[in-house]
């Protein structure tokens, strides 16, 4: 019975000391970022210029959604 003590005795050090919830939820949503951002720049050299080509591509889009509505260009039946 004697030989538990010791073994008792150092478990109080390892016990690892949980943060609380507010903590834990904030280091759980960096944690699923950074996962999200090391998956969607798989396998390219330079993820900023990726994300430039694609804000700039947005902006084109844009751009070409607005002039086509403001505009009232584009194709005009006639009946003749």
């Amino acid at each position: 019975m004697g030989m538990c003590l010791p073994c008792l005795g150092g478990a109080a050090d390892d016990v690892v000391v949980t943060p609380d919830p507010e903590t834990r939820r904030r280091q759980l949503a960096e944690a699923a970022e950074k996962r999200q951002k090391e998956t969607a720049y798989r396998g390219v050299k330079n993820p900023d210029a990726v994300e430039k080509k694609r804000k700039k591509q947005e902006e084109i889009e844009k751009q070409a959604v607005t002039s086509s509505v403001s505009g009232g260009g584009g194709l005009k039946w006639q009946v003749g």
